[in-house]
């Protein structure tokens, strides 16, 4: 999809949402409207198609990123702002015929908004700004063949990554060396850097869902947990894979079977049509039969993309359906404090049949 194709669709909801103007100041709404991947920009999209596509999108930014905007924002005004780029954004739709622009009120706090009104007209202050859905992010759930192919590449490198580090753990060395392995093999095979601070929790530190990698060392009999995901041309992968180190103990191999077949499930429920709540309740399903739902305490996944968190949720009670496009995770997981945790995740592509897994590194039992 090109970005003109992306700006029509994005002015045409605008429309619908009833403003003539749309102020998108999230950076990755803005890079997938305009291209830009600088740090400071506004972009100002106008719904009038009368207009020449480079006038209908003016993208703000400062003096750092002068030649980069030129480069990247093509068919897209750049205007080199020497103040605040949204109050520039913002001082400009006040002279540009504009009654109603919308802001996405999910990314505007009410401090930016007070700031955007002041640098207005009192006449205009209470009436030129009006909050609507997300539009951008709403349109970005949905990946182009572009998009899916760099996150197909992404998904693939974190599988290259975890099979590299099966050769690399070893018992007795610390969290932070296996997460360090894989965030320099990471660079080393052309990432810009990781999508997350990369987790990997051993022994009982497992039972933590986000435990990040610390200098406790993995032990010599339990599991390692580990979840990572690289940005690779701006994109980003999410996977988790569990392994156990040693003989497993009683109920160990047991539990990680149940996330397995939990796991396995919720992939096989994901479709084109499906609701988003479904799919949790799939994964969570499996677990109640195993008794070990209370310890499944997160959602079964998320939208993955320009952000590793993105709409849509599986999640309970959501009733968004899923669309054919969409790149979410089925990541179930149990945690038991004081003994272990495990998760398994993985990364796919919704198809109108099914899905594809972009992440499909090996899930069955490993034991070190």
């Amino acid at each position: 999809m090109s970005l003109t194709t992306r700006k029509n669709k994005a002015a045409r909801a605008a429309t619908t949402a009833g403003v003539n103007a749309l102020l998108v100041t999230h950076l990755p709404d803005v890079r997938w409207l305009s291209g830009f991947t600088g740090s400071s920009a506004a972009l100002v999209l106008l719904t009038d198609a009368s207009l020449p596509p480079a006038k209908r999108a003016v993208l703000f930014t400062d003096g750092r990123y002068t030649a980069q905007a030129q480069a990247e924002a093509v068919g897209s005004t750049v205007v080199i702002a020497t103040k605040s780029p949204i109050v520039a954004a913002s001082e400009w739709i006040a002279t540009a015929s504009v009654k109603r622009c919308g802001f996405d009120p999910t990314q505007t706090t009410v401090r930016a908004l007070e700031t955007l009104q002041k640098s207005l007209p009192t006449k205009l202050r209470k009436s030129l700004f009006v909050a609507v859905e997300p539009i951008v992010a709403k349109l970005r759930q949905i990946k182009d063949d572009d998009e899916v192919a760099k996150l197909r590449a992404a998904a693939a490198l974190g599988c290259k990554l975890f099979d590299h580090i099966l050769t690399f753990i070893q018992p007795g060395m610390t969290e932070v060396a296996v997460a360090a392995e894989l965030e320099h093999r990471a660079r080393l095979a052309g990432a810009e850097g990781m999508s997350f601070e990369t987790i990997v929790a051993s022994g009982e530190r497992s039972a933590l869902p986000h435990g990040q990698a610390t200098t406790a060392k993995l032990p010599r009999r339990g599991f390692v947990t580990m979840d990572f995901g690289v940005l690779l041309d701006g994109y980003c992968s999410d996977m988790t894979r569990t392994i156990h180190i040693g003989r497993a103990r009683p109920g160990e191999r047991e539990a990680y079977d149940a996330v397995l077949e939990a796991q396995e499930a919720g992939v096989a429920a994901v479709h084109a049509g499906v609701v988003t709540g479904d799919v949790d309740e799939v994964t969570r399903s499996v677990l109640r039969r195993a008794k070990l739902a209370e310890w499944f305490t997160h959602s079964t996944g998320h939208g993955v993309g320009l952000e590793i968190h993105e709409e849509p949720r599986l999640a309970a009670k959501r009733t968004e359906k899923l669309q054919a496009g969409m790149i979410v995770t089925v990541e179930p997981g149990i945690y038991i404090p004081g003994k272990f945790g495990l998760r398994i995740e993985d990364t796919v592509l919704v198809t109108r049949a099914g899905c594809e897994i972009l992440t499909p590194s090996p899930k069955a039992w490993i034991e070190l």
